[in-house]
């Protein structure tokens, strides 16, 4: 046993031994050989097993926990592939399953250079000027929430997915797909929130579409969205450009909207006073880039939550990503509709919230712009970009241990946007 302590190692075998098993067969043949050298020596067990376990230090891990960084860096280099004969539900939850979905099938098809950094929007150059392309498309249930509805959540969700681009929003698209028998009322009332939502964040809907199915061939309304604006500066703005030393913000507490979605269905005996965070972020990024010419990269928290995006910074840059759990700000709300449901905040979903990858030098020049904006008051440091270890984001808990966080595995909330 090292200084580390044999609880972390346990744990991350146990978790990504699970998670593999449902993805690689010769992942499953790796963690039964690691699970037969471990028997040799002492483990965890039981309730002790279950716990958060301890942080690797500084200095060179043990075998063990090398082991298990490089089963985890090796399943991760394989060429995606889907098992799966059918779509399931995880395939759209924003986790492992649509990981593996958009790069083997969609980015496999299209690949090139402008999808292939696999951003919230292309990047273009269109005569002298640089443009952001991004497209997006909204099938939440219910279609009324607490906060909002799934017109406006189409149109900031469409501006945000441009302004953490780095581009300033100018033109949206809104294609409708309605199903027979739906209540024209509603339809008025959705599209008189996606106006709504539009001047507030200085866009205008320029172009659209609308297709009507069969009675029971749809849920009501889907919305497509299609959004295009300008960038304006030279930043090279992604997540591939986080370094070690670099400061992760958050923009403030995480989980409503997901949460929200899930209460309002009313599946649940359970009640909070709670709302969706659903808001156009363009005017705060707009400060922020202003204020902080050392922003790397930003990502709206949406499918999948804080917990996805960090895993593809410290994927695309190759860097590790540490976190702090008592420095990521949730609502009480949340947290305890989370534990009721058995979920963990850090994989739910924001409609308002971007988490920001910032030059150590000026983490609090960020802040201060992030905090200046009504959106923003609650922006929060959450922990910073690690050289070591490569590809994994580790928790530091609030027990004083660490764990892994890797992608998402199944779908806990299907349909929150």
């Amino acid at each position: 046993m090292t200084g580390r302590g044999a609880n972390w190692v346990d744990e991350a075998l146990r978790e990504h031994e699970e998670q593999a098993a449902a993805e690689q067969a010769a992942v499953e043949q790796a963690a039964a050989e690691q699970a037969a050298s471990a028997a040799a020596g002492p483990t965890a067990t039981g309730p002790a097993a279950a716990a958060p376990a301890a942080a690797p230090q500084a200095g060179r891990p043990s075998d063990r926990e090398q082991q298990v960084l490089d089963r985890i860096d090796r399943a991760r280099r394989r060429r995606p592939r889907v098992r799966e004969e059918r779509i399931t539900m995880s395939h759209g939850a924003g986790g492992k399953a649509s990981r593996t979905l958009t790069e083997a099938v969609f980015l496999d098809a299209f690949r090139n250079p402008l999808l292939e950094p696999l951003e919230d929007a292309a990047l273009l150059q269109v005569g002298g000027s640089r443009l952001a392309l991004t497209t997006d498309s909204y099938v939440v249930s219910p279609l009324f929430f607490p906060g909002g509805n799934i017109g406006d959540l189409a149109v900031n969700g469409t501006v945000n997915d441009l302004a953490v681009a780095g581009a300033t929003p100018l033109y949206l698209s809104a294609g409708f797909v309605l199903e027979e028998g739906f209540p024209v009322a509603d339809l008025t009332t959705i599209v008189a929130s996606m106006t709504a939502a539009a001047a507030a964040a200085g866009v205008q809907i320029v172009t659209g579409d609308t297709k009507v199915v069969e009675r029971g061939k749809a849920d009501g309304c889907y919305i497509n969205t299609a959004g295009v604006g300008v960038v304006e500066h030279d930043l090279a703005l992604g997540v591939a450009t986080a370094r070690p030393g670099d400061i992760v913000i958050v923009s403030g507490p995480v989980g409503d909207h997901g949460v929200t979605i899930m209460l309002a269905r009313g599946e649940l005996d359970i009640e909070a006073d709670l709302s969706s965070d659903t808001a156009a972020m363009n005017g705060m990024i707009a400060g922020l880039l202003a204020a902080t010419p050392g922003v790397r990269a930003m990502r709206d928290a949406t499918r999948g939550g804080v917990a996805t995006i960090l895993n593809e910074v410290a994927v695309a840059a190759g860097v590790g990503v540490v976190v702090e759990e008592d420095r990521i700000p949730v609502r009480t709300q949340v947290r305890g509709a989370s534990e009721l449901l058995g979920i963990d905040p850090m994989y739910v979903a924001c409609e308002g919230k971007l988490v920001a990858i910032v030059d150590p030098e000026q983490a609090d020049r960020a802040l201060a712009a992030l905090r200046a904006h009504p959106l923003g008051e609650q922006a929060a440091v959450i922990g910073h970009v690690a050289a070591d270890p490569p590809g994994i984001v580790l928790l530091k808990t609030a027990f004083g241990g660490s764990r892994i966080v890797d992608l998402l595995v199944g779908d806990p909330l299907p349909r929150i946007c």
